[in-house]
């Protein structure tokens, strides 16, 4: 375990950059650009902002945002339970903003509309 770290850095392969005449603080600076969250954090803001204000998109956004997660499930074989796969909705990082749209989906229609959301509770 001789390996050295300075600045964060690894001394354990020091002549692996400079063996080829490139620093390796060059190849830092020119490393592919790391994934930002940045995206993902615009994309769950922009859809806690929708609102929504007409009866045909709330039932569109009721039916095509399932209830429950559709992912789940057991396996069965010869009626026996083989295995189960556990819901993966959870995995979904817009799985929360989807809910919360679909909640305030049925709730126009429940309160603005006075239409009955059983259909959409299943």
């Amino acid at each position: 375990m001789s390996m050295i770290w300075k600045n964060n850095q690894s001394n354990a392969f020091p002549n692996v950059a400079t063996a080829s005449g490139v620093s390796l603080q060059s190849l830092q600076r020119n490393a592919l650009p790391k994934f930002s969250l940045n995206l993902v954090r615009s994309l769950r803001q922009w859809l806690d902002k929708i609102e929504v204000h007409d009866p045909e998109f709330a039932r569109f956004l009721s039916n095509l945002i399932p209830s429950q997660c559709p992912f789940e499930r057991d396996i069965i074989f010869l009626g026996r339970k083989l295995g189960h796969i556990p819901p993966l909705c959870k995995l979904n990082p817009f799985y929360e903003q989807l809910v919360a749209l679909r909640f305030r989906a049925i709730c126009f229609l429940a309160d603005q509309c006075g239409e009955d959301i059983q259909p959409y509770c299943s």
